[in-house]
């Protein structure tokens, strides 16, 4: 594929533990491509009196909330990965918000993005995007990842892969596929002949 050929927005998914976002950052730096981070749209509309903590403070319980009206995190992911309800109902909040804010970054760059989406398929955004990038990882590998990464149990790294699409099922759907079970050298050539098939000019050495 030439340069002229090449997508001009990539959305980078997989699964939590998968290690999309390490993938995600390193074809950027060494194709030189900007980044869309949903993770970090999400996190700035959580911010106090920002348009999503406004909709989560109006329908969710106090308990969410921290005397000073900032978002317990870490008692909030606990959560939604436990009770399907709460997350979906939170997914009808939050989702709407970030994906305007999402079509406002990427309209205002001028060629080739990558758009890192977590929940691209489960959010029915795939179609946002013009090419899907799906970052796998054995679910095993995954669940010990999550545990020595986010200091949880065994149990609450496998609540937060079970929330998700099976990993699986997110490769069958997608237009690349990266394996990231093994060794990050693999991965690195795995993203080097990615982003030659994409024709994007990178310097990886």
């Amino acid at each position: 594929m030439q340069n002229n050929c090449a997508p001009q927005t990539i959305g980078i998914t997989g699964g939590i533990g998968s290690g999309k976002s390490r993938v995600c950052r390193y074809l950027a730096k060494h194709c030189h491509l900007p980044v869309v981070d949903l993770d970090l749209i999400c996190r700035q509309l959580v911010e106090p009196g920002a348009a999503g903590w406004l909709k989560l403070k109006e329908n969710l319980d106090e308990r969410f909330f921290s005397p000073a009206g900032e978002l317990d995190r870490t008692a909030f992911r606990t959560a939604l990965f436990a009770d399907n309800e709460l997350r979906s109902r939170v997914d009808t909040l939050l989702h709407p918000l970030a994906r305007v804010g999402m079509a406002e970054r990427v309209s205002n760059i001028n060629g080739p993005v990558l758009v890192e989406i977590p929940l691209l398929f489960e959010a029915g955004w795939h179609k946002d995007v013009q090419l899907v990038v799906v970052v796998y990882a054995d679910p095993a590998v995954c669940r010990q990842r999550i545990v020595e990464r986010d200091h949880v149990t065994v149990e609450q790294a496998r609540q937060a892969v079970a929330a998700q699409f099976p990993l699986s099922e997110k490769a069958r759907l997608a237009d690349q596929v990266i394996d990231n079970s093994f060794r990050w050298h693999d991965t690195c050539i795995q993203v080097r002949e990615l982003a030659e098939r994409l024709g994007f000019r990178c310097s990886f050495f």
